[in-house]
């Protein structure tokens, strides 16, 4: 694993493997992983269709909290989670709970799980559930990278401003401006991204999983 380099066929080569409505079928922890998290219509599916250069991998849609498992895709060196998109109004009290006690779960007990990549709306980040997230990510220590969508819908200032103050908020964790429609972001993300795996890397063997 150390010897494996993640490029941009590694993303364009990522397939769908499953969904996971509960713990007891996650795939195997045999690789490095790496979770897109994110409020309902933040642009999580078309952030993480962008990074791997693919039209319809993650299925988007105009109705938010469609993601209602975690979704799993995966090449050699590198698993993406897709979680449940949180916030969604028009779900029932206890499938709100059902999906926070997943991510929760999600994020507490999987081995495998080397980063988050928290999903923000630029212009209106670090929501209530963004900020219980890091929260969560802190206990569990984890490291986040905060990509904020729709970058282009901000002038160059306020993309700036907006840049600092929530760098300001994850802390020690990358925070990129990207933009799904126009490719901004697209080739840096997936350098961070490879970077985490490589981190990761050395305490897996795909053949013979831990």
């Amino acid at each position: 694993m150390a010897d494996n380099i993640l490029t941009a066929s590694t993303f364009q080569n990522m397939a769908f493997e499953c969904s996971a409505p509960n713990p007891g079928v996650f795939p195997e922890p045999d690789r490095p992983e790496i979770a897109f998290a994110g409020r309902s219509n933040s642009g999580k599916s078309s952030a993480l269709n962008a990074i791997c250069g693919r039209k319809n991998l993650a299925r988007t849609s105009k109705t938010p909290g469609r993601t209602q498992m975690i979704n799993f895709f995966a090449t050699p060196g590198l698993r993406l989670a897709d979680l449940p998109g949180y916030g969604y109004a028009k779900v029932s009290a206890s499938k709100k709970d059902s999906w926070r006690n997943l991510i929760e779960t999600y994020l507490a007990q999987r081995k495998a799980l080397s980063a988050v990549v928290l999903i923000m709306d630029s212009r209106r980040p670090l929501g209530d559930f963004d900020r219980t997230l890091l929260a969560w990510g802190q206990e569990y220590g984890l490291s986040f990278f905060g990509l904020l969508t729709k970058a282009d819908k901000l002038g160059n200032q306020a993309q700036i401003e907006t840049r600092r103050r929530v760098a300001g908020v994850v802390g020690s964790g990358a925070v990129l401006l990207f933009s799904a429609t126009r490719r901004q972001g697209v080739d840096t993300a997936r350098e961070v991204l490879a970077g985490f795996a490589a981190e990761a890397g050395d305490g897996f063997d795909e053949a013979n999983p831990t």
